[in-house]
């Protein structure tokens, strides 16, 4: 008899026992499985853009300063939900175009009043310059702004309409839309931006005789062949069209700041 009930003690422990931890485990699953599967939200800075940004692309840097809270709070969205192995590319995607152009805007407040973004960094590329600031930090990688271009987007996506996307905050780059890029708006977001970018006369002059191109598509030529060279991107893009005999040329770089 007392067997008998020393047993059923045993068993009735045990049974509170693993209750209890695997109540525990849930938990811990539970909250582990939500943080891995949270995603970032970029309504934060589609509103951002769309107050301090121009439709052609003009950035107010002094309203962005004034909106600082709000640009910090969307940083800190970005550094808490960086993406996850269970994130789609085009999540991926348009998290790192959307990173890089809000810490790009982001450098520019912490130094403003200045007139281009050169005037930052230091005069030797991939070791001083502005883009080699480390003042970023995701996933617990301490990261600058070639760090996000070269090896969280070039290295990752043979995407060459990355190239209209991501703003250096100068004149000749590629203009801000007034909004986040987004996963399911990703593929006409990029295609927008390249249009605007090509039929932008001061960026590119494009005629069938002879061209003036941005130098984008000198720097990242590599990027063009992709899709069978500069030529062949152009005219799927451009509503002027060229041939394998219009002269390319490219023209300045104006680096000052596109306020």
């Amino acid at each position: 008899m007392v067997l008998q009930n020393n047993q059923k003690d045993f068993t009735s422990r045990w049974e509170r026992l693993f209750k209890k931890n695997f109540c525990i485990i849930l938990l811990i699953f539970f909250s582990y499985s939500n943080t891995f599967s949270q995603k970032a939200n970029h309504q934060l800075w589609t509103n951002l853009l769309s107050k301090n940004v121009t439709v052609e692309g003009k950035v107010n840097y002094k309203k962005f300063i004034n909106d600082s809270l709000e640009v910090n709070a969307y940083l800190s969205e970005l550094e808490t939900n960086f993406p996850k192995t269970n994130w789609s590319q085009n999540e991926i995607l348009a998290y790192w175009i959307n990173a890089y152009n809000a810490y790009t805007i982001k450098l520019i407040t912490l130094h403003y009043p200045i007139k281009g973004i050169k005037e930052i960094g230091g005069k030797i590329p991939f070791v001083n310059s502005t883009w080699d600031i480390k003042f970023i930090s995701i996933a617990n990688e301490s990261l600058d702004l070639n760090n996000i271009e070269h090896s969280k987007i070039r290295k990752q996506f043979s995407e060459p309409r990355i190239h209209m996307a991501l703003v250096c905050a100068s004149k000749s780059c590629p203009i801000l839309l007034q909004e986040a890029y987004t996963a399911d708006q990703l593929d006409a977001q990029l295609t927008r931006a390249t249009k605007l970018f090509l039929h932008d006369n001061s960026k590119n002059q494009i005629n069938a005789k002879s061209s003036k191109l941005s130098l984008l598509f000198k720097w990242y030529s590599l990027d063009f062949k992709k899709m069978g060279g500069v030529r062949n991107f152009i005219n799927k893009y451009s509503d002027t069209k060229i041939n394998s005999k219009t002269k390319l040329n490219y023209l300045d770089y104006d680096w000052s700041l596109n306020e």
